[in-house]
Protein backbone atom coordinates (compact mmCIF):
# COMPACT_ATOMS: atom_id res chain seq x y z
CA UNK A 1 0.00 0.00 0.00
CA UNK A 2 1.41 4.02 -0.55
CA UNK A 3 3.07 4.79 1.90
CA UNK A 4 4.07 8.63 3.41
CA UNK A 5 4.96 10.44 6.30
CA UNK A 6 2.74 12.94 5.96
CA UNK A 7 0.82 14.09 9.44
CA UNK A 8 -3.63 13.98 9.43
CA UNK A 9 -4.34 16.61 11.66
CA UNK A 10 -7.83 15.55 12.63
CA UNK A 11 -10.72 18.68 11.96
CA UNK A 12 -12.83 20.23 14.78
CA UNK A 13 -15.78 19.24 14.66
CA UNK A 14 -16.03 16.54 12.54
CA UNK A 15 -18.70 14.45 13.49
CA UNK A 16 -21.14 16.39 11.40
CA UNK A 17 -21.63 16.54 7.59
CA UNK A 18 -24.24 18.40 6.11
CA UNK A 19 -25.52 19.42 9.03
CA UNK A 20 -26.30 15.72 10.24
CA UNK A 21 -25.02 14.02 12.96
CA UNK A 22 -23.34 11.07 12.40
CA UNK A 23 -24.21 7.68 14.35
CA UNK A 24 -22.76 4.55 14.98
CA UNK A 25 -24.78 1.54 12.95
CA UNK A 26 -25.93 0.43 17.20
CA UNK A 27 -27.04 3.74 17.81
CA UNK A 28 -27.02 7.23 18.11
CA UNK A 29 -23.35 9.06 19.37
CA UNK A 30 -23.46 10.47 22.99
CA UNK A 31 -23.23 13.54 23.45
CA UNK A 32 -19.85 15.08 23.03
CA UNK A 33 -18.14 16.75 26.54
CA UNK A 34 -14.82 15.73 26.08
CA UNK A 35 -12.03 16.57 23.39
CA UNK A 36 -10.06 13.95 21.69
CA UNK A 37 -6.90 14.50 19.05
CA UNK A 38 -5.85 12.26 16.73
CA UNK A 39 -2.63 11.88 14.51
CA UNK A 40 -2.06 9.37 12.18
CA UNK A 41 0.79 8.06 10.44
CA UNK A 42 1.92 5.61 7.68
CA UNK A 43 -0.17 3.62 5.54
CA UNK A 44 -4.12 4.51 3.83
CA UNK A 45 -5.21 1.59 6.28
CA UNK A 46 -3.86 3.80 9.52
CA UNK A 47 -6.24 6.46 8.30
CA UNK A 48 -9.06 4.61 7.87
CA UNK A 49 -8.45 3.06 11.48
CA UNK A 50 -8.74 6.46 12.98
CA UNK A 51 -11.88 6.74 11.61
CA UNK A 52 -12.82 4.00 13.44
CA UNK A 53 -11.14 5.03 16.73
CA UNK A 54 -13.12 8.39 16.27
CA UNK A 55 -16.45 6.60 16.23
CA UNK A 56 -15.79 4.77 19.35
CA UNK A 57 -14.77 7.81 20.92
CA UNK A 58 -17.80 9.61 19.84
CA UNK A 59 -20.20 7.06 21.66
CA UNK A 60 -17.49 7.69 24.90
CA UNK A 61 -18.84 11.54 24.67
CA UNK A 62 -15.84 12.50 23.02
CA UNK A 63 -15.47 14.95 20.36
CA UNK A 64 -12.63 14.94 17.97
CA UNK A 65 -10.18 18.33 17.85
CA UNK A 66 -7.71 20.04 16.36
CA UNK A 67 -6.16 21.62 18.71
CA UNK A 68 -3.39 19.64 20.78
CA UNK A 69 -3.29 21.83 24.01
CA UNK A 70 -7.07 21.56 24.70
CA UNK A 71 -7.43 17.78 24.41
CA UNK A 72 -7.42 15.38 27.45
CA UNK A 73 -6.68 12.53 25.60
CA UNK A 74 -4.16 12.46 22.54
CA UNK A 75 -3.57 9.39 20.32
CA UNK A 76 -0.71 9.04 17.64
CA UNK A 77 -1.79 6.00 15.19
CA UNK A 78 1.51 4.70 14.12
CA UNK A 79 3.50 3.05 11.14
CA UNK A 80 6.47 0.23 11.39
CA UNK A 81 6.88 0.32 7.76
CA UNK A 82 10.56 2.27 7.82
CA UNK A 83 12.64 3.40 10.50
CA UNK A 84 11.91 7.22 9.62
CA UNK A 85 8.18 6.90 10.12
CA UNK A 86 9.27 5.77 14.05
CA UNK A 87 11.88 8.46 14.37
CA UNK A 88 9.06 11.08 13.44
CA UNK A 89 6.24 9.38 16.03
CA UNK A 90 9.08 9.07 18.68
CA UNK A 91 10.18 12.90 18.60
CA UNK A 92 6.02 13.80 17.97
CA UNK A 93 5.49 11.47 21.35
CA UNK A 94 8.32 13.84 23.65
CA UNK A 95 6.79 16.85 22.25
CA UNK A 96 3.56 15.66 23.31
CA UNK A 97 5.01 15.06 26.79
CA UNK A 98 6.34 18.13 27.14
CA UNK A 99 3.04 19.59 27.33
CA UNK A 100 1.54 16.93 29.75
CA UNK A 101 4.05 18.64 32.13
CA UNK A 102 2.17 21.71 32.47
CA UNK A 103 -1.20 20.23 31.40
CA UNK A 104 -1.55 16.92 34.00
CA UNK A 105 -4.67 15.81 32.71
CA UNK A 106 -3.76 14.56 29.21
CA UNK A 107 -3.67 10.94 28.77
CA UNK A 108 -1.17 10.31 25.72
CA UNK A 109 -2.05 6.95 23.71
CA UNK A 110 -0.24 4.80 21.04
CA UNK A 111 -1.81 3.05 18.32
CA UNK A 112 -1.44 1.14 15.26
CA UNK A 113 1.96 -0.45 14.13
CA UNK A 114 4.50 0.79 16.38
CA UNK A 115 2.29 -0.37 19.43
CA UNK A 116 2.01 -3.82 18.72
CA UNK A 117 5.59 -4.35 17.67
CA UNK A 118 6.45 -2.39 21.18
CA UNK A 119 4.08 -3.43 23.43
CA UNK A 120 5.16 -2.38 27.14
CA UNK A 121 8.34 -0.89 25.81
CA UNK A 122 6.58 2.32 25.86
CA UNK A 123 4.94 2.09 28.91
CA UNK A 124 7.69 0.12 31.27
CA UNK A 125 11.06 1.20 29.56
CA UNK A 126 11.04 4.47 28.30
CA UNK A 127 7.41 5.38 29.95
CA UNK A 128 6.56 7.77 27.56
CA UNK A 129 2.99 7.44 27.47
CA UNK A 130 -0.35 6.26 29.43
CA UNK A 131 -1.95 3.76 26.87
CA UNK A 132 -0.69 1.61 24.08
CA UNK A 133 -2.69 -0.49 21.74
CA UNK A 134 -2.87 -2.76 18.91
CA UNK A 135 -4.89 -2.40 15.76
CA UNK A 136 -7.14 -5.55 16.69
CA UNK A 137 -7.86 -3.73 20.00
CA UNK A 138 -9.75 -0.76 19.73
CA UNK A 139 -12.92 -1.59 20.73
CA UNK A 140 -11.14 -1.81 24.26
CA UNK A 141 -10.19 1.57 24.31
CA UNK A 142 -13.00 2.47 26.86
CA UNK A 143 -11.84 0.22 29.11
CA UNK A 144 -8.53 0.94 28.63
CA UNK A 145 -9.15 4.36 29.45
CA UNK A 146 -11.09 3.44 32.20
CA UNK A 147 -7.75 2.02 33.44
CA UNK A 148 -5.47 4.86 33.17
CA UNK A 149 -7.78 6.42 35.74
CA UNK A 150 -6.83 4.56 38.03
CA UNK A 151 -3.34 4.00 37.63
CA UNK A 152 -3.33 0.70 36.05
CA UNK A 153 -1.65 -0.31 33.28
CA UNK A 154 -3.48 -0.26 30.02
CA UNK A 155 -1.78 -1.94 27.12
CA UNK A 156 -3.91 -4.09 24.89
CA UNK A 157 -1.97 -5.42 21.30
CA UNK A 158 -3.67 -8.89 21.19
CA UNK A 159 -3.92 -9.81 17.63
CA UNK A 160 -7.95 -11.29 16.27
CA UNK A 161 -8.87 -13.83 13.99
CA UNK A 162 -12.21 -12.09 13.56
CA UNK A 163 -12.11 -8.70 14.21
CA UNK A 164 -13.24 -6.28 10.99
CA UNK A 165 -14.68 -3.76 12.85
CA UNK A 166 -17.53 -4.21 10.11
CA UNK A 167 -20.13 -2.92 12.74
CA UNK A 168 -18.55 0.20 13.27
CA UNK A 169 -19.41 3.26 11.16
CA UNK A 170 -16.76 5.32 10.78
CA UNK A 171 -16.78 8.82 11.49
CA UNK A 172 -15.22 10.67 8.75
CA UNK A 173 -12.45 12.48 9.78
CA UNK A 174 -10.65 15.73 8.09
CA UNK A 175 -13.18 14.46 5.08
CA UNK A 176 -14.19 16.82 1.71
CA UNK A 177 -17.23 14.92 1.76
CA UNK A 178 -15.95 13.99 -1.66
CA UNK A 179 -13.57 10.47 -1.33
CA UNK A 180 -13.82 8.05 1.60
CA UNK A 181 -12.24 4.76 2.46
CA UNK A 182 -14.08 1.61 3.42
CA UNK A 183 -11.60 -1.29 4.78
CA UNK A 184 -12.65 -4.81 3.11
CA UNK A 185 -9.95 -6.92 4.47
CA UNK A 186 -7.52 -6.47 7.51
CA UNK A 187 -4.36 -8.16 7.77
CA UNK A 188 -1.86 -10.21 5.71
CA UNK A 189 -1.03 -13.48 4.70
CA UNK A 190 2.12 -12.37 2.83
CA UNK A 191 5.09 -13.29 4.68
CA UNK A 192 7.45 -10.66 2.67
CA UNK A 193 10.90 -10.73 4.76
CA UNK A 194 11.28 -7.28 4.90
CA UNK A 195 7.99 -6.14 6.18
CA UNK A 196 6.67 -6.21 9.76
CA UNK A 197 2.62 -6.01 8.73
CA UNK A 198 2.00 -9.55 9.05
CA UNK A 199 3.19 -9.34 12.91
CA UNK A 200 1.67 -5.78 13.47
CA UNK A 201 -1.53 -6.74 11.84
CA UNK A 202 -2.09 -10.32 11.83
CA UNK A 203 -3.04 -12.76 10.01
CA UNK A 204 -5.84 -12.22 6.52
CA UNK A 205 -9.34 -12.15 7.25
CA UNK A 206 -12.44 -10.14 5.02
CA UNK A 207 -14.93 -8.08 6.57
CA UNK A 208 -19.02 -9.05 5.95
CA UNK A 209 -19.80 -8.21 2.19
CA UNK A 210 -23.38 -6.98 3.77
CA UNK A 211 -21.70 -4.98 6.24
CA UNK A 212 -19.20 -3.19 3.44
CA UNK A 213 -22.50 -2.25 1.12
CA UNK A 214 -24.10 -0.55 3.60
CA UNK A 215 -21.39 1.44 4.47
CA UNK A 216 -20.93 2.69 1.25
CA UNK A 217 -24.73 2.92 0.96
CA UNK A 218 -24.62 5.27 3.67
CA UNK A 219 -21.81 7.06 1.71
CA UNK A 220 -23.83 7.34 -1.07
CA UNK A 221 -26.52 8.75 0.93
CA UNK A 222 -24.38 11.62 2.39
CA UNK A 223 -23.15 12.67 -1.17
CA UNK A 224 -19.98 10.68 -1.84
CA UNK A 225 -18.52 10.54 -5.44
CA UNK A 226 -15.78 8.40 -4.61
CA UNK A 227 -14.98 5.14 -2.35
CA UNK A 228 -11.59 3.63 -2.36
CA UNK A 229 -12.01 -0.11 -1.27
CA UNK A 230 -9.18 -0.66 1.30
CA UNK A 231 -6.77 -3.75 2.67
CA UNK A 232 -3.19 -4.70 2.98
CA UNK A 233 -4.06 -7.08 0.13
CA UNK A 234 -7.67 -6.48 -1.40
CA UNK A 235 -7.38 -9.22 -4.25
CA UNK A 236 -7.24 -11.51 -1.58
CA UNK A 237 -10.60 -10.64 -0.59
CA UNK A 238 -12.59 -14.01 0.91
CA UNK A 239 -15.87 -14.66 2.51
CA UNK A 240 -17.46 -17.42 3.10
CA UNK A 241 -19.10 -16.73 6.41
CA UNK A 242 -16.25 -15.37 8.64
CA UNK A 243 -12.60 -16.41 9.48
CA UNK A 244 -9.43 -16.53 8.62
CA UNK A 245 -8.16 -16.69 5.01
CA UNK A 246 -6.09 -19.95 5.47
CA UNK A 247 -9.08 -21.47 7.23
CA UNK A 248 -11.02 -21.59 3.85
CA UNK A 249 -9.62 -25.17 3.12
CA UNK A 250 -11.70 -26.28 6.08
CA UNK A 251 -15.12 -24.50 4.90
CA UNK A 252 -18.28 -26.77 4.14
CA UNK A 253 -18.61 -27.52 0.20
CA UNK A 254 -21.71 -25.08 0.07
CA UNK A 255 -19.09 -22.67 2.19
CA UNK A 256 -16.64 -22.98 -1.02
CA UNK A 257 -19.30 -23.31 -3.86
CA UNK A 258 -20.62 -20.01 -3.21
CA UNK A 259 -17.64 -18.04 -1.57
CA UNK A 260 -17.75 -13.99 -2.42
CA UNK A 261 -14.48 -13.56 -4.07
CA UNK A 262 -12.88 -9.47 -4.77
CA UNK A 263 -13.93 -9.56 -8.24
CA UNK A 264 -17.55 -10.39 -6.95
CA UNK A 265 -17.50 -7.66 -4.19
CA UNK A 266 -15.88 -5.23 -6.80
CA UNK A 267 -19.06 -6.28 -9.57
CA UNK A 268 -21.27 -5.42 -6.70
CA UNK A 269 -20.30 -2.31 -5.32
CA UNK A 270 -19.86 -0.91 -9.13
CA UNK A 271 -23.47 -2.83 -9.88
CA UNK A 272 -25.12 -0.57 -6.96
CA UNK A 273 -23.55 3.04 -7.38
CA UNK A 274 -23.06 3.39 -10.85
CA UNK A 275 -22.62 6.91 -10.18
CA UNK A 276 -20.06 6.40 -7.95
CA UNK A 277 -16.06 5.98 -8.29
CA UNK A 278 -14.89 2.92 -7.08
CA UNK A 279 -11.14 2.77 -6.52
CA UNK A 280 -8.94 -0.45 -4.51
CA UNK A 281 -5.67 -0.61 -3.25
CA UNK A 282 -3.59 -2.45 -2.54
CA UNK A 283 -2.58 -5.10 -5.25
CA UNK A 284 -0.74 -7.70 -4.47
CA UNK A 285 0.90 -9.04 -8.21
CA UNK A 286 0.41 -12.73 -7.14
CA UNK A 287 -3.33 -12.29 -5.80
CA UNK A 288 -4.71 -10.49 -8.41
CA UNK A 289 -6.86 -12.31 -10.82
CA UNK A 290 -7.94 -12.03 -14.85
CA UNK A 291 -11.28 -12.24 -13.45
CA UNK A 292 -10.68 -8.68 -11.60
CA UNK A 293 -9.18 -6.90 -14.58
CA UNK A 294 -12.34 -8.45 -16.38
CA UNK A 295 -14.84 -6.56 -14.17
CA UNK A 296 -12.68 -3.46 -13.92
CA UNK A 297 -12.79 -3.19 -17.97
CA UNK A 298 -17.01 -3.99 -18.06
CA UNK A 299 -17.48 -0.99 -15.45
CA UNK A 300 -16.95 2.47 -16.67
CA UNK A 301 -17.44 3.79 -12.94
CA UNK A 302 -14.33 1.08 -11.95
CA UNK A 303 -11.64 3.70 -12.00
CA UNK A 304 -8.86 2.27 -14.65
CA UNK A 305 -5.40 2.52 -12.02
CA UNK A 306 -4.11 0.18 -10.34
CA UNK A 307 -1.12 0.41 -7.46
CA UNK A 308 1.02 -2.86 -7.84
CA UNK A 309 3.89 -2.93 -5.64
CA UNK A 310 7.19 -4.99 -7.30
CA UNK A 311 9.94 -3.99 -4.28
CA UNK A 312 12.48 -5.06 -6.85
CA UNK A 313 12.90 -6.14 -10.63
CA UNK A 314 15.74 -9.04 -9.74
CA UNK A 315 14.57 -12.35 -9.37
CA UNK A 316 17.55 -13.07 -6.43
CA UNK A 317 16.01 -10.04 -4.77
CA UNK A 318 12.64 -10.83 -5.39
CA UNK A 319 13.49 -14.42 -3.97
CA UNK A 320 15.33 -12.66 -0.80
CA UNK A 321 12.28 -10.77 0.02
CA UNK A 322 10.15 -13.60 -0.03
CA UNK A 323 7.66 -12.55 -2.79
CA UNK A 324 5.22 -14.62 -4.46
CA UNK A 325 6.07 -13.84 -8.24
CA UNK A 326 9.09 -13.67 -10.45
CA UNK A 327 10.23 -10.90 -12.68
CA UNK A 328 8.87 -12.79 -15.98
CA UNK A 329 5.35 -13.43 -13.94
CA UNK A 330 5.25 -9.74 -13.04
CA UNK A 331 5.61 -8.47 -16.97
CA UNK A 332 3.22 -10.78 -18.05
CA UNK A 333 0.51 -9.96 -16.03
CA UNK A 334 1.65 -5.64 -16.30
CA UNK A 335 1.20 -7.16 -20.40
CA UNK A 336 -2.10 -8.48 -19.49
CA UNK A 337 -3.25 -5.32 -18.12
CA UNK A 338 -2.44 -3.31 -20.99
CA UNK A 339 -4.78 -6.04 -23.25
CA UNK A 340 -7.63 -6.02 -21.22
CA UNK A 341 -7.30 -2.18 -19.97
CA UNK A 342 -4.93 -0.05 -22.42
CA UNK A 343 -5.55 3.06 -20.61
CA UNK A 344 -4.68 1.79 -17.18
CA UNK A 345 -2.82 4.21 -14.84
CA UNK A 346 -0.24 1.35 -13.55
CA UNK A 347 1.86 2.36 -9.63
CA UNK A 348 4.05 0.62 -7.71
CA UNK A 349 6.31 0.59 -4.57
CA UNK A 350 10.13 -0.12 -5.37
CA UNK A 351 12.78 -0.80 -2.12
CA UNK A 352 16.34 0.20 -3.59
CA UNK A 353 19.55 -1.58 -2.04
CA UNK A 354 17.58 -4.38 0.11
CA UNK A 355 20.52 -6.87 1.49
CA UNK A 356 22.87 -8.53 -1.07
CA UNK A 357 21.71 -6.32 -3.60
CA UNK A 358 24.34 -6.14 -6.49
CA UNK A 359 24.67 -3.24 -9.48
CA UNK A 360 23.01 -5.88 -11.50
CA UNK A 361 20.03 -6.55 -9.58
CA UNK A 362 19.58 -3.00 -9.31
CA UNK A 363 19.96 -2.17 -13.17
CA UNK A 364 17.40 -4.91 -13.43
CA UNK A 365 15.27 -2.79 -11.49
CA UNK A 366 15.98 0.15 -13.61
CA UNK A 367 15.13 -2.37 -16.79
CA UNK A 368 11.82 -3.41 -15.57
CA UNK A 369 10.91 0.08 -14.91
CA UNK A 370 11.55 0.89 -18.49
CA UNK A 371 9.25 -2.02 -19.76
CA UNK A 372 6.53 -0.75 -17.63
CA UNK A 373 6.96 3.21 -17.32
CA UNK A 374 4.78 3.52 -14.19
CA UNK A 375 2.72 6.42 -13.97
CA UNK A 376 4.36 7.28 -10.74
CA UNK A 377 5.81 5.31 -7.72
CA UNK A 378 6.62 4.82 -3.87
CA UNK A 379 10.59 4.42 -3.58
CA UNK A 380 12.27 4.30 -0.53
CA UNK A 381 15.81 3.15 0.39
CA UNK A 382 15.99 -0.26 2.42
CA UNK A 383 15.05 -0.05 6.18
CA UNK A 384 16.03 -3.03 8.54
CA UNK A 385 12.64 -3.74 10.38
CA UNK A 386 13.62 -5.42 14.09
CA UNK A 387 11.68 -8.91 14.29
CA UNK A 388 11.47 -9.48 10.25
CA UNK A 389 13.03 -12.21 8.86
CA UNK A 390 15.41 -10.25 6.97
CA UNK A 391 16.46 -8.28 9.90
CA UNK A 392 16.92 -12.24 11.83
CA UNK A 393 18.57 -13.85 8.51
CA UNK A 394 20.34 -11.60 6.24
CA UNK A 395 23.19 -9.11 6.43
CA UNK A 396 22.29 -5.46 5.62
CA UNK A 397 25.39 -4.92 3.76
CA UNK A 398 24.44 -2.51 1.09
CA UNK A 399 26.03 0.80 2.58
CA UNK A 400 23.94 3.92 3.24
CA UNK A 401 25.44 5.53 0.40
CA UNK A 402 25.32 3.29 -2.66
CA UNK A 403 21.38 2.73 -1.41
CA UNK A 404 21.23 6.68 -1.59
CA UNK A 405 22.81 6.45 -5.07
CA UNK A 406 20.62 3.78 -6.21
CA UNK A 407 17.61 5.53 -4.71
CA UNK A 408 18.20 8.80 -6.56
CA UNK A 409 18.52 6.84 -9.84
CA UNK A 410 15.08 4.97 -9.45
CA UNK A 411 13.91 8.38 -8.84
CA UNK A 412 15.21 9.72 -11.78
CA UNK A 413 13.56 6.92 -13.47
CA UNK A 414 10.24 7.12 -12.71
CA UNK A 415 9.98 11.10 -12.72
CA UNK A 416 11.26 10.23 -16.65
CA UNK A 417 8.29 8.37 -17.18
CA UNK A 418 5.74 9.91 -15.24
CA UNK A 419 6.24 12.77 -18.27
CA UNK A 420 6.21 10.68 -20.60
CA UNK A 421 2.55 9.37 -18.76
CA UNK A 422 1.66 12.87 -18.58
CA UNK A 423 2.34 13.67 -21.49
CA UNK A 424 0.03 11.28 -22.99
CA UNK A 425 -3.21 13.69 -22.18
CA UNK A 426 -2.06 16.70 -23.75
CA UNK A 427 -4.84 17.44 -26.39
CA UNK A 428 -7.40 15.15 -24.45
CA UNK A 429 -10.36 15.72 -22.83
CA UNK A 430 -10.94 13.72 -19.43
CA UNK A 431 -13.25 13.30 -17.09
CA UNK A 432 -11.81 15.21 -13.52
CA UNK A 433 -13.50 14.63 -9.97
CA UNK A 434 -13.04 18.07 -8.26
CA UNK A 435 -11.82 17.45 -4.86
CA UNK A 436 -10.16 20.66 -3.63
CA UNK A 437 -8.62 24.04 -4.21
CA UNK A 438 -5.38 24.22 -5.68
CA UNK A 439 -2.57 24.19 -3.78
CA UNK A 440 -0.73 26.77 -5.68
CA UNK A 441 -3.73 28.93 -6.48
CA UNK A 442 -6.94 29.98 -4.92
CA UNK A 443 -8.79 30.43 -8.46
CA UNK A 444 -7.93 26.67 -9.88
CA UNK A 445 -9.41 23.06 -8.42
CA UNK A 446 -7.56 20.36 -8.27
CA UNK A 447 -9.15 16.68 -9.03
CA UNK A 448 -7.93 13.07 -10.30
CA UNK A 449 -8.41 11.30 -13.39
CA UNK A 450 -9.77 7.53 -13.64
CA UNK A 451 -6.21 6.49 -14.03
CA UNK A 452 -5.25 8.77 -10.37
CA UNK A 453 -3.49 11.54 -11.98
CA UNK A 454 -3.77 15.03 -10.69
CA UNK A 455 -5.39 17.53 -13.03
CA UNK A 456 -6.02 21.36 -12.28
CA UNK A 457 -7.85 23.81 -13.87
CA UNK A 458 -9.71 27.62 -13.36
CA UNK A 459 -13.09 26.87 -11.23
CA UNK A 460 -15.39 28.59 -13.23
CA UNK A 461 -18.32 28.10 -12.02
CA UNK A 462 -17.85 24.31 -10.84
CA UNK A 463 -18.19 23.04 -7.36
CA UNK A 464 -16.48 20.30 -5.15
CA UNK A 465 -17.59 17.23 -5.78
CA UNK A 466 -18.48 18.24 -9.94
CA UNK A 467 -17.40 15.44 -12.22
CA UNK A 468 -15.56 17.72 -14.99
CA UNK A 469 -14.73 17.46 -18.67
CA UNK A 470 -11.15 18.94 -18.85
CA UNK A 471 -8.58 19.36 -22.30
CA UNK A 472 -5.36 19.23 -20.84
CA UNK A 473 -3.14 21.71 -22.42
CA UNK A 474 -0.02 21.17 -20.40
CA UNK A 475 1.88 19.10 -18.23
CA UNK A 476 4.33 18.56 -15.54
CA UNK A 477 5.81 15.22 -14.53
CA UNK A 478 3.03 14.79 -11.88
CA UNK A 479 0.03 17.31 -12.96
CA UNK A 480 -2.38 17.73 -15.94
CA UNK A 481 -3.04 21.39 -16.39
CA UNK A 482 -6.68 22.09 -18.50
CA UNK A 483 -9.53 24.17 -19.49
CA UNK A 484 -13.01 23.03 -18.44
CA UNK A 485 -15.09 21.90 -21.12
CA UNK A 486 -18.44 21.38 -19.15
CA UNK A 487 -19.83 18.85 -17.04
CA UNK A 488 -19.13 15.14 -17.40
CA UNK A 489 -22.12 12.80 -18.29
CA UNK A 490 -19.79 10.07 -16.86
CA UNK A 491 -18.03 9.49 -13.70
Amino acid sequence: MPLGDTIQKLENNPLEHNGTLLEKRNGPSKLAVKLAYIESYGCQMNFADSEVVASILNGEGYEITDNLKEASLVLVNTCSIREKAEQTVRKRLEYFNSIKKEKTDMTVGVLGCMAERLKHQFLEEEKIVDLVVGPDAYKDIPNLLQEVAQDREAVNVLLSKEETYGDIAPVRLNSNGVSAFVSITRGCDNMCTFCVVPFTRGRERSRDPKSILEEINDLASKGYKEITLLGQNVDSYLWYGGGLKKDFIKATSLQQKTALRFENLLELVAKSHPKIRIRFSTSNPQDMSVEVLKVMKQYDNICKYIHLPVQSGSNAILKKMNRQHSREEYMKLIDTIRELLPNCGISHDMIAGFPTETEQDHHDTLNLMDYVKYDFGFMFAYSERPGTLAARKIEDDVPEPIKKRRLSEIIEKQQEHSRFRTEQYLGQTVCVLVEKESKRSTTHWSGRTTQNTVAVFPKGSYQIGDFVEVKITDCTSATLLGEAVGISESV
